[in-house]
């Protein structure tokens, strides 16, 4: 393979993971924990956008509440895990890696 070609595969694979790095931006999982009682939204770059605690589950106490957050953030971080191997797999389809 001439230099020229690599350069161009290189630059084309390039392109397309910038791009699929701006899908995971705008993209959005959930991480929930007992039914809902801690939900964490986090972007497929692992930006935190909310984390919502039902009113309820404040009068447990702090070290209940802080193991609530931890599950539903360890949720939402294995959701964007995968969506992470998904949008970067599609993006990486078919490109021939160099020798």
């Amino acid at each position: 393979m001439d230099m020229d070609a690599l350069m161009a595969q290189a630059s084309a694979l390039q392109e397309k993971v910038s791009a699929a790095q701006e899908r995971l931006a705008s993209m959005h999982v959930k991480g929930i924990a007992d039914a809902g009682a801690v939900i964490i939204d986090m972007t497929g770059k692992y930006d935190l956008a909310e984390i919502k605690i039902r009113e309820d589950v404040m009068a447990l106490g702090a070290a209940r509440v802080e193991a609530l957050i931890t599950a539903a953030y360890n949720d939402a971080k294995a959701k964007a895990d995968e969506l992470i191997d998904t949008v970067m797999g599609e993006a990486t389809a078919g490109m021939p890696m160099p020798e």
